[in-house]
Order: structure tokens, then C-alpha cells, then sequence
């Protein structure tokens, strides 16, 4: 790269009181010269890295196909994360702000070679931007709106906030969430502890389900013992946090909007262990070889742990044992891998993960503990 700084006039826009913002424009070859795409990731020590999601092929060569037809029309701009080294310099005279915005000129550093990092992340957009990167038409006007920060947190924020009229997967909104400490919407903010919670189980050394739960950081080599759908235990415990019926919900002290995140990780990796320990023959397995791995066993086990645990004290050295002989129960009349769920009228592969079933095998459940719990005592 020849140049070592891109300079374009721009307006600084007075939205946020620390954050400035620009609007500006780039040519399409500069903007994989500016900006790169956060992927998704994990480092060796569990720590979450960007926040993107894989490149979509088909949606960059729909873009692409346009970008290079005869007559292009491309309004849709891109979000960039810009560095604190961006320089603006307004323009002088009194024409130059209308309170609104401030006209002048923007200085965007660049790297000196390939092999430096680029300044900016892209943080909507990024379909966009590789489409723009390969496109015959490299002087092609883009318009960018840049925030400058380089707190990966507010990046992060950003992102959720700007994808939501083109849901991003549930799986990537879920794990981003943990790391957002913006307040959210209140849709969101539910997620947010059911979603760390479910961190502390794939990652916890003392957990079940350590290495087990699919997440979209999930790196390829490990997919293959990433059996659990994150988003089947992160709503299993979700429901029971905010259910005032829930086990997890007497672990919150709503007066001061406190949790008692100790008590619920225990919890949890206990009644795990027990599920684990009372069905081994089908833990770990892929979902479609084990229901007990799939949605519908996860979801239904879920809502069961608000009876078991119930009868269970969480504090006591053999609080495994309790849990393992309170499922013993049920025990007799579960089929993860095989057989037919007769009172259900169901083989145990025709369980699926919908509304219904989970209903379904979750009432089941539950009716048989209570009963044999009853003709127990």
C-alpha cells in the first residue's frame, strides 16, 4: 500500500456523549483495505473472541451478481467499529455545523502492508463488504457509518442491536449475550445468565457436558462430541430461573436483583451428574441416536429438575446419590435410545423437538416421578 492514510470528508454526527460517529464514504476496494470481519471463536483458554457469523456464500454471490450487472444502485451502507487513531478535522466557518452534524474531513489510518492488521471492524455488513471486495466495480461509492471504539464489548452491543429486523442464528445471539454488559432489551437481558450459565457447563471441569454443547464458536475439529444444541439447556434453564415454580428461581433474590449464581452452578452440575449417571447408555451420544442428547430430552429433563432437585440438598456430600436415587424413579420408563414409549404411543426416535412433544414427554415425566414418589412413601 502506497498511501498510509485514507482521507474523506465526513459529518460528525452528535449522538453519543464519548463515542463520536462519522458518515462517510469508501470506494469498494478500500473497504478490505479499512476493515475486517470479528469471527466468532474461542481461545485455548475458553475466552469468547469477535462476534460475526461464518460468511454465507450464496448471500455474497447474490450481492456480487448485482454489484456487477449494468446498472447498480447500492444504498445499503456498512456499520465500521473505527479505531481511536481516526482523525477529524472540521471545517472552518460557521456553515460547517447545524447542531445536528459538524462537516470537515476524516483521516483513517491504514496498514503499511498485508500483513498488519487492519484498523476497523466491520460490525454490520460483513455479506456486504466481501461482496464488495471481489467486485469488478472497485471505485464503487459505499457508505459507512463508523463509531469509534475499540471496546470489544460496545462492538459487541452494536451488533446484537443493529440484527434484529434479520434475526441473527439464536445460537450466535446466545453466546454473544454473556459478554454485552449494555443494558438490553428485555428480551434479551432473560438470555443473558441462562446463556452464561450454559458457558460454565460446556467449560466447568467438574460439569457433565463439558465439551459438550454445541455453541457458534464451536470450533470444527470438536464438533463431533459437541452433542447438546446450546439453545435447548440455555431455555431448560432459562424456564426454570423465571418460572416462580422453577428450582433455579429460589435462587433469586428479586428484591435487590441479586442471584446466587454458586447455589444454581452446583445445582446444576449435580442433577447433570445424576442424569448422566442414571443413563449412560445414553449420554453423550449424537441427538439421533439419543433422545435424552436431543431438544426434546433436554428441554423435558429440564422441567423434571424442578421436581427432582426440590428433594434434593445441594449442600450435602452425597447430593449425587440423592438426585441419582430420585430419577431411579423414572428410570424403568424411559427410552432414549430404543423402544416404544408406550403410554405416549411413541418409538423413541419419534420424538422431536417441538412445542408438543417437549410438552408431551415433560407432563409424562413428571407424572410418573410424582406418582412413584407417592407410592414410595
Amino acid at each position: 500500500m502506497t498511501d498510509s492514510v485514507i482521507k474523506r470528508r465526513a459529518l460528525r454526527v452528535q449522538q453519543h456523549p464519548t463515542i463520536p460517529l462519522y458518515l462517510f464514504t469508501l470506494a469498494a476496494e478500500e473497504v478490505d483495505q479499512v476493515a475486517d470481519v470479528a469471527r466468532i471463536s474461542r481461545d485455548e483458554a475458553g475466552k469468547l473472541i469477535g462476534y460475526q457469523r461464518p460468511e454465507k456464500k450464496q448471500h455474497v454471490k447474490q450481492i456480487l451478481e448485482y454489484l456487477d450487472s449494468d446498472e447498480v444502485l447500492f444504498p445499503n451502507g456498512l456499520i465500521l467499529a473505527l479505531p481511536s487513531s481516526v482523525r477529524f478535522r472540521a471545517s472552518p466557518g460557521p456553515a460547517s455545523s447545524d447542531g445536528l452534524a459538524t462537516s470537515g474531513t476524516l483521516e483513517v489510518p491504514l496498514p503499511q502492508s498485508r500483513d498488519e492488521p487492519r484498523p476497523a471492524w466491520i460490525v454490520d455488513g460483513q455479506q456486504r463488504s466481501l461482496a464488495l471486495s471481489r467486485t469488478g466495480r472497485n471505485r464503487l461509492p459505499v457508505t459507512v457509518a463508523g463509531f469509534v471504539t475499540e471496546d470489544l464489548a460496545t462492538q459487541r452491543d452494536q451488533f446484537l442491536r443493529v440484527n434484529t429486523v434479520s434475526p441473527l442464528p439464536s445460537n450466535l445471539v446466545s453466546e454473544l449475550l454473556p459478554e454485552v454488559w449494555t443494558p438490553l432489551p428485555a428480551k434479551l437481558s432473560a438470555r443473558k445468565l441462562p446463556s452464561a450459565l450454559v458457558d460454565v457447563m460446556n467449560q466447568d471441569n467438574e460439569s457433565p457436558f463439558r465439551g459438550m454443547i454445541k455453541r457458534a464458536s464451536t470450533r470444527p475439529e470438536k464438533r463431533g462430541s459437541a452433542v447438546v444444541a446450546d439453545n435447548s439447556l440455555s431455555t431448560a434453564i432459562e424456564e426454570s430461573l423465571n418460572s416462580s415454580a422453577g428450582i433455579l428461581f429460589l435462587h433469586r433474590n428479586l428484591s435487590n436483583n441479586t442471584t446466587d449464581t454458586g447455589s444454581i452452578r452446583r445445582l446444576l452440575i449435580i442433577y447433570w451428574t445424576a442424569v448422566r449417571d442414571t443413563f449412560p447408555y445414553a449420554w453423550g451420544l449424537p441427538p439421533t441416536k439419543s433422545r435424552l442428547m436431543h431438544g426434546v430430552g433436554i428441554r423435558s429433563m429440564g422441567r423434571l429438575m424442578d421436581r427432582v432437585m426440590a428433594n434434593v440438598d445441594i449442600h450435602s456430600d452425597d447430593a449425587v446419590d440423592s438426585a441419582c436415587k430420585e430419577l431411579a424413579l423414572i428410570k424403568s420408563e424411559c427410552h432414549w435410545t430404543r423402544g416404544r414409549w408406550s403410554e405416549l404411543n411413541v418409538t423413541w426416535s419419534e420424538l422431536q423437538n417441538t412445542p408438543r412433544h417437549i410438552s408431551t414427554l415433560s407432563n409424562f415425566l413428571i407424572r410418573v416421578y410424582v406418582r412413584a414418589r407417592a407410592n414410595a412413601s
